[in-house]
Order: structure tokens, then sequence, then C-alpha cells
């Protein structure tokens, strides 16, 4: 039997019978505090759990749904917000005798900047309005025109008769065959719900498990204090399991953690996450784009009111909240159905993903007032409002839940990424940023370099900068064979980024027509010339060394003045003359003449003196000693006593 998990939260007014319709599809009475069984309503989430079978294959495949219910009283709305964070799918709950309501509305819009978009209506308490039914769903139906559960089911049920129950439970199924299971990210996140303790056995949260698999036994983080932790035990749904994974409630064994504020340490409580190390830390400022739903425009509460810029906000994330002044880039406020970006400056930290929702809700938490959506959950207030901060945010913004805009707003902000650990704190997995990269690759707007990828029009201009500073040389010192390496990198460090990339951008560079020389890096077309101004010294140079090619003149008679000297240092580094010992240079053809002579000479004799290969070559002893030298040096012969020979290969 195959099984499918799912998180389904609760949605509606108070009094609406959302808990007891709970208790009616799973037998579970989700109202566990002794203050909501005397007052009737629910305070605090409540938790069940309900087994369906797939309609398309009862037999095989199952949906495992964990039911989070939530508090629908305006004075307990925070609880509410800290159950429907990570859930798949919403159950909204409107009572027939009652209809529509200000908090089934609340919910609705909360629901909608979470980004639920999968919904089932349950028309509850039918049997107290047998016969305004009909009239009953087409007023539903009327109010989720323009919201993302236009089409959604409704339900009557009577949870007194019994009538709808097994037709709610069928529709469930049924949208849930429709339903993409959780996504395993590879990034595991619980945010926390509930911490108790248990004796002998110690703390235990539990919370609704997203982004990836926690496993027993494994070291964990407890964010945003970054506490270290290893779990214990696992528990779903009161069974003990070695792993859970994405779309599941599940219980944590935390032995190593106390509960807030035992034993006078700080322990761990609701809102904040269990993570895994990697993910780094939490920020106290967070980069969003904020919107208002056009659904509040003409309301008389204070939902309908804009939401101003530098305005302190409380803001919901996770199963927490946390207040933070909230600041637009561009806008003074927004009101309903506009949004702005902006940055959240928080007031304590806060550790979020890239691609978070979150909700925006006024100081005094009386009015939800919009939502959001995190773009950089690493941000910081310096530099908010350069042009390129505000490019890549409104890069990001355009398109917050494609991993595509991600990436490309990351390349055009920052240049240069690494590919392991790129946008780690975000809610796509590296295989989706891996195929988001290699399609900007693809499309010529990114390069992958080794361990980086490069945003292909700034390579470009490094490339182009590079090019442009060996022709610079190539123009103003034709007598160089090229730019020295080291000079090309100077000038190319402060712009890089990452000093490994100058090795890409001689590769680069040598398979577009550039060739390294040792040192230096040259136009494969360039020929080193001597200025017109040296042209006459150098001819001059030039026939000293033709005329004796074996016992040319000292290196000072060759070149007695300063331009004789820039001239034979010209022909010495593009290599027509060679410096073979101190104050000697001979032509690079006679260097070549005399080593051909001397290996001819012995391969005959077997072996021979200087004064012999002397006499062979026709040249001084001045010139045979440091040729011969240099042939030792160059692997050609080998000095043995007074003789040399040739050296074996």
């Amino acid at each position: 039997m195959t099984k499918r998990h799912y998180i389904l939260a609760t949605a509606g007014h108070v009094d609406h019978g959302k808990s007891a319709l709970v208790k009616a599809l799973t037998g579970i009475d989700p109202d566990r505090l002794p203050e909501e069984k005397s007052r009737g309503i629910t305070i605090d989430l409540g938790f069940a759990h309900l087994e369906l079978p797939d309609p398309r294959e009862p037999e095989r495949n199952k949906f495992v749904l964990g039911l989070v219910d939530v508090p629908g009283h305006e004075d307990f709305v925070k609880n509410m917000v800290a159950g429907v964070g990570s859930i798949d799918l919403a159950l909204l709950v409107v009572a027939a005798d009652d209809g529509w309501m200000p908090q089934t509305e609340e919910h609705l819009q909360i629901l909608t900047y979470l980004g639920v978009s999968r919904a089932i209506v349950a028309l509850t308490k039918i049997d107290l309005a047998k016969s305004a039914e009909s009239a009953a769903v087409e007023a539903i139906r009327d109010r989720l025109t323009n919201s993302p559960f236009a089409e959604a089911p409704i339900v009557p049920t009577s949870v007194i008769t019994g009538e709808g129950i097994e037709e709610l439970k069928a529709a469930l199924a049924g949208l849930l065959s429709k339903t993409p299971p959780p996504e395993d990210l590879g990034k595991p996140r619980l945010p926390v719900d509930r911490v108790f303790q248990l004796r002998g056995v110690g703390t235990i949260v539990t919370g609704t498990l997203s982004g990836g698999v926690l496993k027993r036994g494994q070291n964990i983080a407890i964010q945003p204090n970054g506490q270290p932790a290893r779990i214990r035990s696992l528990q779903t749904h009161n069974h003990e399991v070695e792993e859970s994974g994405p779309g599941t409630r599940t219980a944590l064994n935390l032995p190593d953690v106390s509960s807030h504020g035992e034993s006078g340490g700080s322990g761990i409580e609701r809102g904040q996450v269990v993570t895994l190390p990697e993910f780094h830390g939490p920020s106290e400022a967070l980069d969003v784009v904020v919107f208002k739903s056009s659904r509040v425009a003409g309301s008389e509460s204070g939902a309908g009111r804009p939401i101003k810029s530098s305005v302190r906000v409380q803001i919901h994330h996770g199963s927490g909240h946390f207040a933070g002044k909230l600041l637009f880039l561009d806008a003074n406020q927004i009101g309903p159905g506009e949004s702005a970006v902006g940055q959240i400056r928080a007031e304590a930290p806060v550790f979020a993903f890239a691609g978070d929702r979150l909700i925006v809700r006024d100081w005094s938490e009386r009015w939800t007032l919009g939502g959001g959506i995190i773009l950089d959950p690493d941000a910081t207030g310096k530099n908010f409002k350069s042009p390129e901060h505000r490019r890549f945010l409104q890069t990001r913004a355009a398109a917050p839940d494609s991993a595509a805009g991600f990436v490309a707003s990351q390349l055009e902000f920052s240049r240069v990424i690494g590919r392991n650990g790129f946008l780690a704190k975000s809610r796509f997995s590296q295989k989706q940023i891996a195929e988001a990269s290699a399609a900007a690759v693809a499309a010529g707007s990114a390069n992958v370099l080794g361990e980086w990828i490069i945003d292909g029009s700034w390579w470009k201009q490094i490339l182009q900068t590079a090019i442009e500073r060996i022709d610079l040389e190539h123009t103003t010192k034709p007598q160089r064979l090229g730019l020295e390496l080291n000079d090309l990198r100077s000038e190319l460090l402060p712009r890089l980024l990452e000093p490994q990339l100058f090795e890409h951008v001689q590769s680069q560079l040598t398979k577009n027509g550039f060739v390294q020389s040792g040192t230096v890096i040259r136009r494969s077309s360039h020929r080193a010339a001597l200025p017109a101004q040296l042209q006459a010294a150098g001819a001059k140079v030039r026939s000293a060394l033709h005329a004796k090619p074996f016992d040319p003149p000292s290196k000072k008679e060759l070149a007695p003045d300063l331009a004789a000297q820039q001239a034979l240092k010209f022909l010495i580094e593009t290599g027509e003359a060679i410096e073979i010992g101190d104050g000697i240079v001979l032509l690079a053809e006679s260097v070549f003449k005399m080593a051909e002579t001397v290996r001819a000479t012995l391969r005959q004799r077997g072996r021979a003196t200087a004064s012999e290969l002397r006499q062979a070559v026709g040249a001084s002893r001045r010139i045979i000693i440091p040729f011969l030298e240099k042939l030792d040096r160059d692997g050609v012969t080998r000095r043995e006593g007074d003789v040399r020979v040739l050296r074996q290969k």
C-alpha cells in the first residue's frame, strides 16, 4: 500500500463548526485545552489525522491527511496563521445559518496571501437551514468569485445528522488525487507549533514538516538561535518512525533541549524552526514584495486601509510572528489590489528562506493588512535603494516563485555565484537551481566556469577589457612580445570578484586567438617590431652579429648607447638573439648551427674536449666555454671530466 502525505487546515468564522467537523471526519476531538472545552470555542491549534483511499486505485494507494484545526475568533488570528503556513489544501467552513462572516473573509485572504490554491468548502449546520441550502451555496459561490477558490467544491454537511460527511471525504479524496505530493527539496524545516514535556522522555516538539526529510539520530539546528540538538526519535500520527517526510505532522523527541523557560534557559518554543545546520543562520532584514488584496476595497474595517511605508507592523511567518518596520523601495503606501517591493527590518533575528510567504498585520494585531513573499532572506539595510539593488529586487519580484527568476536576478546582481550552495536558503531544490542555471547557460545569458556560474554579459565585458589591454600593449610597445600576465592580473583582479577566475580569463583568451608564451600573453597574429626610432640601431646590431656569427663582439661593444641597448634587448626578448652567458649574445640561427656541429662531432668521436669542439665550431674560447655550459644546462651534452659526451635521451 502506497501512502501519500498531505496537510489540511480548517478556516472560517468562530462557532461555524470547524472542530465538530474535524471530529466527525476523524473521530478525534481537536480541542484539547480545558478553556476550549468550557468556552466552546477553539483557542489554539488542534490536530487530527485521516486516511482516505485514492479513488483511482483504492486498493493500492491511500492519502494520509494531517488535519490542523485553527481558531476562528478574531482574537486568535495569530494562532490561526501559525497553523496554515505549510498546508497543501484548506477546508473552508461556512455555517448555513450564519453565512459568510468577517472571519470567513479574513481567513480566505490569509490563505490567498500564503499561496494556498486548493480548497473545499464545507457548508455546515445544514440541519438548521435545510430550506435555504441552495441559496446558501449560491451565496458562498458568489463570495468566492475573484479568489483562488472560485471553483472549489461546496459540500453541505451536518455533524448532527451525519449528512454530507461521506460526501466531504469523497470530495477531499478527489481533490487530493489531483494534488501533487509535497516536494522533497532536500531542505527540511519544521516550524514548531507545540512544545511539551513527557516524564522520562524529555522535550517533544511538533510541527508540519516541509521541504525534506528528518531522521532518527540526525543532528539538527534550532533557529533562529542556532542551538544544536539531536533527534532521539520521531512520531507521525502517534506511530514511531525512522524518518518523516514533507507533508506530515511530525513530533520530535529532542532530549538535549528544554522547553521555553524551563530551568531558567531560553529553550525552544512555538515560532522557532527545526532544520539542518548547513542552512546558516538568521537575518534581521528581509527583502520582500508586499501585496494587498483587492477584495478589501471599500471595506469599512481596518483591513481596507493602505499599508504605509516606514510603519511598524506584525509579521507572521511559519508558526511564529515578530515585530518589524516595513519600508517600501519606491512607494509611500499601497492600497487594495496594489503591490510594492520593500524591506522588513525585524526587531529580532528571523530564520527564513527565499520564496517563503508571510502575513502583514497591523501593530495592534487587529487587522490583516496584506501578504508578502521573501525575495532575499539575508538582506541588509546598506545600499537598499542603490540602482543595482533596485534592479535585483525588481527582477526577482517579477517571478518570485521561479527558480529561473531567482538565478537570473542573482547573476545580474552578484555577477559570480558558486555552483555549490547557491540559493541554499530558498524554496528551490538543488536540481531546480541546476536546471535553471543550465537553461541560462544554454540561452547564452550565463557561463559555467569550473565551480562558478558567471553572468554572460559581465563575463564578455571582462574578456573585452583583457583584449583591449593586450591590444594597447601591442600598439604602444610593439617591440615587446606581449603583455606580462602579472600586469593583466593586477588590472583585472579588482573587477573579477573571485581571484581564481583569472585562470579562466587566460583559458578563454588562448582558445580565441591569443597565445601565452612563458609569462607573456599576446595575439597570435602579433609580431614584435622595433619602433621607427630604434630601427637603425637594430640594423647595426644585427649586422655586427651576422659579421662574426660564431665569435661576435661583446654585449658592451654591440650596444654602446641607449638606442643600441634597447634594440639588443628587443632581439633577445623576441628570440632573434640569445644571451648564452654574461655579456655574450649570439643570433639564434648561429646558436642552432653551433649546436648541430657539436652534436655531429660527438656522434662521430663519442667524446671531445672543449678545445676540440672549439676547433670544430670555429669559435674562440671566450665563446665556446659558456656555449658548452648552456648545452649542458639544456640537456644536450654532459661533461665528464675534461670531455663532453652527448646526453642519452
